[in-house]
């Protein structure tokens, strides 16, 4: 056994054979599928993702990875998920992927048997699933909710705006946070009971997201609908964490996309007969940029690792925080060491230093995880 495989046993770092199998799967599939100008075709595009790849995505059972095999899926965990988030996000290749994943991993937390057997196999199978858990007030803590359900006999009916919800407009089943007698609680929406003026498209700082408002006054949905109120709390905790390790490993990916353009661009221009990579200060900050990288990542697989155990939340914070500072960072030099064209809308740079920000505030920025951080570990 080499001397950096000890280091990494010792770190408690662990990645799996299937982990670095997916991961060389992923990138290929992401290179293949996502080069800059498709990314780009896509932005105009109705769904801002192409529905052939979603289903080559499928056929690959991606969708399935974190479900057990009696619902369908291969029975791995998200840690499996997390190395084809990270190609992903540095191709910034936009999928409901992230979404379909945190909703099955919400079902298994808390939904009930009848709703497992029902949805669980249809989404490893490639039904799309949303998540309605933003609203008005902006509040990070998805516990703090407002829109409500009453139930009247076998139906609950809806009140209230939703915010952030992404691919809602071709999701089969929308998850939703409501107050059921002022009690945070989850609820599976159809899609086809929410009538398309309910629906309102966003304009985000993304432009590869479809991001929409949703209006759940008048909605009603079966009692059935409703998932199991005692193992409701825990599910949304452990949702947050999850999705803000898919979210760090997506902003990892990211911050090694926008390394690559920027490397590429400082390759070929030249200014004074000089390569313009030649020049120390820049060469500085590119190694800067990488080592950052490599720490966000070492906090992102460990995070991966330890996810569901006593160390995770503070695991997962500090690789959310890491992560969003660097891609951040490497898209704001992206830009930067582009010079003027980097401030046009043609420079690709800007498409990554968007994307930066969007990881950045979902689910809690850097400060908000730090701050949280610091109670964890003085505590």
């Amino acid at each position: 056994m080499s001397e950096n495989t000890n280091m990494i046993k010792k770190a408690g770092i662990t990645f799996s054979e299937e982990q670095g199998q997916l991961l060389e799967i992923a990138e290929s599939f992401s290179r293949d599928k996502a080069p800059i100008a498709t990314v780009r075709n896509l932005i105009e595009s109705e769904t801002g993702f192409d529905k052939d790849v979603w289903t080559e995505m499928v056929n690959l059972g991606w969708l399935g990875i974190a479900i057990p095999e009696e619902f369908g899926g291969s029975g791995l965990s998200v840690a499996e998920v997390v190395t084809i988030v990270e190609p992903m996000g540095r191709m910034l290749l936009a999928t409901p992927l992230v979404s379909t994943t945190l909703a099955a991993q919400l079902l298994l937390d808390a939904g009930t048997t009848a709703q497992k057997q029902d949805l669980l196999p249809r989404m490893a199978g490639g039904a799309i699933a949303a998540l309605a858990m933003h609203e008005e007030h902006g509040d990070w803590d998805i516990s703090h909710v407002t829109c409500t359900g009453v139930i009247s006999g076998d139906t609950v009916t809806l009140s209230g705006i939703k915010r952030l919800v992404t691919d809602a407009k071709v999701a089969d089943t929308i998850l939703a946070t409501i107050s059921i007698a002022g009690i945070p609680s989850l609820v599976a929406i159809d899609s086809g009971s929410i009538d398309s003026a309910a629906l309102q498209r966003e304009t985000v700082i993304d432009e590869t997201r479809r991001s929409y408002r949703i209006n759940l006054d008048g909605i009603s949905v079966p009692a059935t609908n409703i998932f199991d109120a005692e193992k409701t709390a825990a599910a949304l905790k452990r949702y947050h964490l999850l999705f803000c390790l898919l979210l760090s490993a997506e902003a990892c990916g990211g911050t090694a996309g926008a390394m690559d353009i920027t490397l590429n661009y400082l390759n070929t221009r030249r200014t004074f007969d000089r390569f313009i990579g030649s020049y120390q200060s820049l060469k500085h900050t590119m190694v800067d940029i990488l080592t950052d990288l490599e720490a966000a990542r070492s906090f992102l697989y460990y995070a991966a690792g330890v996810i569901d155990t006593d160390e995770g939340e503070a695991a997962v914070r500090m690789a959310k925080a890491q992560s969003s500072d660097n891609f951040a960072y490497a898209g704001d030099r992206a830009i930067q060491f582009h010079g003027g064209f980097g401030f046009t809308y043609e420079c690709d740079a800007q498409l990554f230093r968007r994307r930066a920000f969007w990881t950045a505030n979902q689910s809690g920025d850097a400060i908000y995880h730090r701050k949280r951080l610091a109670t964890l570990l003085l505590d």
